[in-house]
């Protein structure tokens, strides 16, 4: 597993990498820059990556799962609910790839508005 940072805008968060296809597609890719888009309590950003949607891809993320979403080449941060949400959930708008996971917390995205820069690089030792 590889950790990672994620930054957008002036929000700084550590991830750790599953051990799937996707992030090993992600990590070839790194570093990535990109911008961000927000829907509902959650950010999410395209990516120069593009994968098939694994057994194991789905709609409703726990917190701190951190999403390959199929449907649009982006990498998908919930932190709360979503347009499309029943109730509290996380949810995605279709299925995607938990391909990572927050090492801290992912509310702190709640300070990103649309438009920031975004980078994903590997993290400092």
């Amino acid at each position: 597993m590889a950790k990672l940072k994620v930054t957008a805008g002036s929000v700084a968060v550590l991830i750790e990498t599953r051990d799937t296809p996707t992030a090993a597609a992600i990590l070839a890719a790194l570093p990535i820059r990109s911008t961000a888009r927000t829907w509902g309590e959650e950010v999410y950003f395209n990516i120069p990556v593009s994968m098939p949607r694994e057994a194991e891809a789905k709609a409703v993320l726990q917190p701190g799962e951190i999403a390959f979403w199929n449907d649009g080449d982006a990498i998908a941060i919930g932190f709360g609910p979503t347009p499309v949400s029943q109730g509290e959930e996380i949810r995605l708008a279709s299925p995607g790839n938990v391909w990572a996971d927050a090492l801290d917390d992912v509310r702190a995205f709640a300070a990103v508005r649309g438009g920031e820069n975004v980078t994903v690089e590997r993290a400092e030792d």
